[in-house]
């Protein structure tokens, strides 16, 4: 298979975005998770965070997907070997493609989305995500937030891409409009963080020699994304929140 520059770079990494085990014992927690709970991972990438769900409900029914086929495939050969987890390629909402989502796949007692529920909107996703929860279930979604109300042009330059990016407050407001309620939340620790940038950080080495223009500028990009969390950590973060209908 002939993968981009993103896939040259990203395959085989621990993890797609910040997150820790930590993060999914607590929201399972949250959710008083189940030890045979029905689970889906929204967006799942190369299943960084499966074996944390498998770990919080050993009898789980497992359903991840992705997108992006590079890593179904991953996930995909990763867990062949476990007959409690599915991995399939899918969106978070539906469309006319005819992929499947969260909600033609449940119902599920938990939900976990790890930073990507931006790409259609946190609203929208809850909102569309109501008929695929079981009685009682939750979602566990992790979004980027300002920790301050006046974050510096970098860090501002850094999140243009997400311009409805907002803090704690707004996700709160969010989550409200789509008729839940916020169970609990808490900010990612550095060490997620760490977990994500320092990999990657130096696969970005290995890579630098030989590496053609188009490597060189994905390369590049996301060293400065990681050379802007540790100048200005303080300034935003990742809040994981774990929500019920209301």
């Amino acid at each position: 298979m002939i993968r981009s520059p993103f896939f040259t770079l990203h395959r085989d990494l621990p993890r797609e975005g910040p997150g820790e085990r930590g993060d999914v014992a607590w929201a399972a927690e949250m959710a008083g998770l189940a030890p045979d709970a029905r689970i889906c991972e929204a967006a799942c990438g190369p299943g960084a965070d499966i074996p944390a769900l498998l770990f919080a409900a050993p009898e789980a029914n497992l359903i991840g997907f992705d997108l992006h086929q590079p890593f179904v495939e991953d996930a995909a050969a990763r867990f062949a070997g476990d007959p409690r987890v599915t991995i399939r390629q899918g969106r978070l909402i539906a469309t006319e493609d005819g992929l499947p989502d969260p909600a033609a796949l449940g119902p599920f007692d938990l939900i976990w989305c790890a930073g990507a529920a931006y790409i259609e909107g946190v609203t929208d996703c809850l909102t569309a995500w109501h008929t695929a929860l079981a009685p009682g279930g939750h979602i566990a979604f992790s979004d980027a937030v300002y920790l301050t109300g006046s974050p510096s042009a970098a860090v501002r330059d850094n999140w243009a891409d997400y311009p409805d990016m907002t803090d704690a407050d707004g996700i709160a407001e969010r989550v409200t409009a789509a008729a839940y309620r916020i169970v609990a939340t808490r900010l990612l620790s550095d060490a997620a963080w760490e977990g994500y940038y320092g990999p990657i950080e130096r696969r970005i080495a290995s890579l630098r020699p030989g590496a053609d223009a188009a490597l060189m500028s994905v390369l590049d990009e996301t060293e400065a994304e990681a050379r802007i969390w540790r100048a200005h950590r303080g300034e935003f973060g990742y809040l994981l929140s774990v929500v019920t209908p209301a």
